[in-house]
């Protein structure tokens, strides 16, 4: 009864000094390295989330430039812009406040 060794029940291919190189070097690149692909895929995923938010605020800033200039040019705007967003009114009129189904959802979420 022969005995196998271990060097005999590794396949061929393994024992390959080459091949044993690169698959260490993916070892270390997948796993053990501090830049290591995962945490590379991670920061990257955080890097997009960011510029999306920095989007954002940049389109964010230009509306309410856009609002704060309209509202500097006159008082028939400031005057339109109280009574949209503050829903001022004189005091001889009623007021109606009609909401799209979208600007209800918002309204609700926001008092909850």
């Amino acid at each position: 009864m022969a005995r196998f060794s271990l060097p005999d029940r590794i396949p061929a291919f393994l024992r390959n000094k080459y091949v044993l190189t690169i698959l260490l070097f993916l070892i270390w690149i997948l796993f053990l390295d501090s830049n290591n692909l995962i945490s590379r895929y991670r920061e990257m995923r955080e890097l997009k989330k960011l510029r999306n938010q920095r989007d954002y605020y940049i389109n964010r800033i230009e509306e309410e430039s856009r609002k704060l200039r309209e509202l500097k040019t006159g008082n028939d705007n400031l005057e339109k812009f109280a009574r949209e967003q503050y829903r001022m009114k004189k005091p001889d009129e009623d007021l109606y406040i009609v909401l799209t189904p979208r600007e209800d959802r918002k309204n609700s979420k926001q008092n909850h």
